[in-house]
Order: C-alpha cells, then sequence, then structure tokens
C-alpha cells in the first residue's frame, strides 16, 4: 500500500479511522530543520541517537534544545539525544526483545528473547500501547503480546487484496531461478 486515495481509504476502513494521515510524514532531516523552526513542538524518539547520528548533528542538537517537549525512548539512559529529553521511557535491547523484526529490506524474522527483561524497560509496542492508553486510545492499542502486533499487521496486509495477489506456484513449476516446489 501506498499514499494514493484508495490505499488511504483501505487503511482507514481496515481501522475505523475518522481521519489519516493524507501523506508520507517528513523524513529525519526534514524533521528536525522543522522542529527547529518551531513547527513541530513535540518529538518522541525511539532508539536513535539522532544528536550524533544525523547529518549536521550540531543544527540537529539546536533543534532538541529549542523543542518544548523531547521524549526519548532507548536502552541507554545517558545519550547525546537522551541529554534533551523530558521524559525518559527505558526501552528494551535487542537481546531482551521477542516478537519480530524488520530490517531495511522490509524482510520480517521472528526474533525471541535471550535475556530478561532489565528494571522497568519494556518493549516497544507495550511502550507505544501504554501511551497511546493514557491518551485515550487504549482500544485501538489494546494489544497484550507481540504475537498480537503481527495478526494486526498481517490482516492489514491481507485487507481487501482479493484479487491483488499473484497466484501461488503449484508444486513442481519451476520459478524464474529454475527452482522447483517439492
Amino acid at each position: 500500500m501506498d499514499f494514493d486515495a484508495q490505499s488511504l481509504a483501505r487503511v482507514q476502513r481496515f481501522w475505523g479511522s475518522p481521519t489519516i494521515a493524507p501523506r508520507p510524514g517528513l523524513k529525519a532531516v526534514e524533521m528536525f530543520e522543522a522542529v527547529r523552526e518551531g513547527r513541530i513542538k513535540a518529538l518522541w524518539i525511539m532508539a536513535t541517537n539522532p544528536a550524533v547520528s544525523l547529518p549536521d548533528a550540531g543544527r540537529v542538537r539546536e533543534a532538541l534544545a529549542a523543542c518544548p517537549f523531547v521524549v526519548v525512548s532507548d536502552v541507554m539512559a545517558e545519550t547525546d539525544t537522551a541529554a534533551f529529553a523530558n521524559v525518559k521511557l527505558p526501552a528494551l535491547a535487542w537481546g531482551e526483545k521477542d516478537g519480530t523484526v524488520t530490517n531495511s529490506e522490509r524482510r520480517i524474522s521472528r526474533q525471541r528473547a535471550a535475556l530478561p527483561a532489565p528494571g522497568e524497560a519494556r518493549a516497544d509496542w507495550r511502550i507505544v500501547a501504554g501511551v497511546a492508553a493514557a491518551m485515550g486510545h487504549d482500544e485501538a492499542f489494546a494489544w497484550t503480546s507481540p504475537a498480537q502486533v503481527f495478526r494486526e499487521w498481517a490482516r492489514l496486509t491481507a485487507y481487501e487484496n482479493t484479487g491483488r495477489l499473484p497466484e501461488p506456484r503449484p508444486p513442481g513449476r519451476p520459478d524464474a531461478r529454475g527452482l522447483r516446489l517439492p
């Protein structure tokens, strides 16, 4: 799905949302410029340290300093970005997470926790659900497990896709590389 009118309407129906963003949001560099200019007044930064990792980090730090409300969810309590946080939310590190991971190629893989969650650290999905509940949106984010988050994604992926997906390849028929299904 993309940001065309048909896709937007489909996602809006799926979630039963009265409104939906009509276009993609700003890219990271553009977003911090908007913060610096005062067009964005609240920022929630998850699992990244843009005060050192983005180009022109000095301007990013200026933006963070000027932002009236900054929330940082991270595994590290003290980072260059967390120094600007009004609120810090302790998140799980990679080896503490249970659920799925999406890589930069949009491939999803299963991940199981190798270590227990330390202290008050929580999974990203649980942090988002908790904030949503505090804002009165608990029904829309009522997940109780990473499996439920994944199932919602899977349902959205399949929603109204009848006839839009290619037919499965029958057993014995080779694919483009000449490989055959058993």
